[in-house]
């Protein structure tokens, strides 16, 4: 007969901040709130949690890393 084990993995908030930071979480929203084809609501959002490599990765995936072109004065 088979038995099942438990097993309690319990992570510290130290470890779970430290996965975030390495993996990195991205919740990207764009809502519009529209009444009878007039729009009485837009909201942008974008929230990164990550470590600044990861978000650079990000960003550039995303086009938010525009390079500026030199001005000629």
């Amino acid at each position: 007969m088979a038995t099942v084990q438990k097993s309690v993995d319990s992570s510290s908030l130290a470890e779970i901040i430290d996965k975030i930071l390495d993996k990195g979480v991205v919740i990207d929203v764009f809502a519009r709130v529209s009444l009878v084809g007039i729009e009485l609501l837009a909201i942008e959002a974008r929230v990164v949690i990550a470590s600044v490599d990861t978000w650079l990765r990000y960003a550039e995936a995303v086009g938010l890393l525009k390079e500026e072109e030199p001005s000629s004065a």
